[in-house]
C-alpha cells in the first residue's frame, strides 16, 4: 500500500472548514469574525508515550484526546487538525483501527481532518490542532490572582496507576484494572468545560504531567504561589482505584502521576457557584484542592492545615 493509497482509504474524508481539505501544500482555514485561532501540536512517540500493545483504536483516540486537552485549557473550540504519522509498514490492520478511534473522537468534537504527511519509521503520530476562542477570551496560564481558588477536574492519578500495574510494582483486581487502563488509554478532553469557564476561570492548564508540575506553570507564569489541601486532593481519584493501593500512594499518584488529561485551574472566591453551574453544565465534577497566595512557592498541607514533608516530582520528558 503506498503512502497517498493509505491517505485515501483511511483519512480522506469530506471538510466544511476548510476550502481545500486533504490533498494540497498547505491547509486553509478561516476562523469566523471576531474570533481568533488557538493552535496546538502534541507528539506521541511509541515507547515513551504508549505500549507497543496499546490497541490502534484506543491509540487513535487519544492521540487526538491530548491535543484537544490542550484545547480545552484554552477555552477554544475545536476546529480542525493535521496529522503527521510515521509507521514502520503500512498495515491494514493497524490502520483502520487506528483511524477509526482517532475519527470517532474527531466527529464527536466536530474537529475535521484537513491535512498532514504520512512515512516509514518508528510509530511517532503528531497531530496539530485548530481551535477558535473569542478574541479576549482565551483562558491562559497567566491570569491567576492572590486569593483564588483552585480546581481540578474529573479524577486524577488512575492512569499512573495503571502504568505501575503494567510495570508490576502494584496488583490490581482485574475490575480495578481495567478502570484505570480506560483513563490511561483514552482519556476525556474537557473541552465542554474549557470553554464553560471563559469568563470565569483566571488561569487554566490540562493536567499532562502531573497536577504539580502543570500547576507549577500557572505559578510561574501569574507571579504567584499557591497552597494545596492534601486532604482534598487525596479524593480526587475515583474511590476503586484508591482503594487498591496505600493513601501514600494514592495521594502521589494524583498530585504527580500525569497522562490525565484534566484540567487545572484558578477562578476568584467570589465564583463558587458560577464554577459549578459551569461543571455541571459540562457534565464534568470539579473538585476545589486549594488556594493561590502572593509571593512564590507551593505548599502542601494536610487536614489541619500544617505543612506535609513530602516532596513530589512530575514527568519530564528529558529525564
Amino acid at each position: 500500500m503506498g503512502e497517498f493509497e493509505l491517505i485515501d482509504r483511511f483519512f480522506k474524508r469530506p471538510v466544511t472548514r476548510s476550502p481545500l481539505g486533504i490533498g494540497d501544500d498547505c491547509a486553509l482555514l478561516a476562523p469566523a469574525a471576531g474570533m481568533e485561532l488557538a493552535v496546538s501540536s502534541d507528539m506521541l512517540v511509541e515507547g515513551r508515550h504508549f505500549l507497543s500493545t496499546v490497541d490502534p483504536f484506543k491509540l487513535g483516540h487519544k492521540a487526538l484526546a491530548v491535543n484537544l486537552s490542550d484545547l480545552a485549557a484554552c477555552g477554544a473550540r475545536p476546529l480542525a487538525f493535521t496529522l503527521a504519522l510515521a509507521m514502520p509498514r503500512a498495515e491494514e490492520a493497524w490502520l483502520e483501527p487506528f483511524s477509526r478511534g482517532l475519527l470517532a473522537l474527531a466527529d464527536e468534537h466536530a474537529c475535521e481532518l484537513v491535512g498532514g504527511d504520512t512515512t516509514r519509521g518508528p510509530l511517532n503520530i503528531c497531530i496539530t490542532v485548530f481551535g477558535e476562542v473569542p478574541q479576549g477570551q482565551a483562558l491562559l496560564r497567566s491570569g491567576a490572582r492572590d486569593g483564588d481558588d483552585i480546581y481540578a477536574s474529573g479524577t486524577l492519578g488512575e492512569a499512573r496507576l495503571a502504568l505501575e500495574a503494567f510495570r508490576g510494582t502494584v496488583s490490581l483486581p482485574a475490575d480495578v484494572f481495567e478502570a484505570a487502563r480506560a483513563r490511561m488509554e483514552q482519556p476525556t478532553p474537557r473541552v465542554a468545560l474549557g470553554q464553560a469557564l471563559r469568563g470565569i476561570a483566571t488561569a487554566a492548564v490540562d493536567v499532562s504531567d502531573g497536577l504539580l508540575g502543570d500547576l507549577g506553570h500557572i505559578l510561574r507564569r501569574s507571579g504567584v504561589g499557591a497552597r494545596i489541601d492534601t486532604a482534598a486532593a487525596g479524593r480526587l481519584m475515583m474511590p476503586s482505584c484508591a482503594a487498591a493501593v496505600d493513601e501514600d500512594r494514592a495521594l502521589e499518584y494524583a498530585l504527580a502521576g500525569g497522562d490525565d488529561y484534566e484540567l487545572v485551574f484558578t477562578a476568584p472566591a467570589a465564583s463558587r457557584d458560577a464554577v459549578e453551574a459551569a461543571a455541571q453544565g459540562a457534565g464534568t465534577r470539579v473538585t476545589r484542592i486549594g488556594g493561590i497566595e502572593a509571593g512564590s512557592g507551593l505548599r502542601l498541607v494536610d487536614a489541619r492545615g500544617e505543612p506535609l514533608q513530602r516532596r513530589f516530582g512530575s514527568f519530564d520528558h528529558f529525564a
